[in-house]
């Protein structure tokens, strides 16, 4: 049984037998994937009356450590985003009391977010049913071939430039 990039894939070397089509198999299969990963994902957050984006920097947060708490600029650091992104972000957590903001005692041009009680649990419960969700959307793989696939996915980002963003400092107490 064939999917739909295979569909693609056929109609194109009709079109033009001269080309390799490989890469657009390759491609195409992750860039779908990912859609479809993202849409399965996201179901998860709303049930939990969140967005990706907040998911990403509660957890931003939580994995950070005691005291879960982070500068403004460390999160812009680690989400990619820009910084005007990441303070509306942090306006919207902030209404809805899951982060708390304040300025940093050792640094006044710096702010300090931090995960309020509500919201490690909220984070807490969210990502337990994260990675249930995660379980269900990768059961067409067995466990040795999510492992084999992850370390394929490694070595292409790799490739294309990827590396793990350093650890920011922890901030002063």
């Amino acid at each position: 049984m064939g999917d739909s990039v295979d569909m693609y894939l056929g109609q194109w070397r009709a079109e033009r037998p001269d080309l390799d089509h490989t890469p657009m198999g390759v491609v195409g299969r992750i860039s779908r994937a990912a859609r479809f990963l993202e849409r399965g994902m996201q179901d998860n957050f709303a049930a939990h009356g969140l967005r990706g984006y907040e998911f990403d920097i509660l957890a931003t947060l939580r994995r950070a450590g005691h005291p879960y708490q982070l500068t403004a600029g460390d999160l812009v650091g680690t989400s990619m985003k820009t910084s005007g992104a990441i303070t509306n972000r942090i306006d919207r957590l902030a209404a809805k009391g899951l982060v708390s903001r304040e300025t940093d005692p050792t640094n006044r041009r710096s702010v300090l977010i931090t995960l309020t009680e509500h919201g490690h649990q909220v984070v807490d419960d969210t990502v337990a049913d994260h990675l249930d969700r995660e379980r269900q959307l990768l059961a067409a793989l067995r466990p040795e071939e999510q492992e084999q696939l992850a370390g394929l996915l490694r070595t292409l980002l790799l490739g294309l430039g990827d590396t793990a963003p350093e650890r920011p400092a922890p901030p002063s107490p």
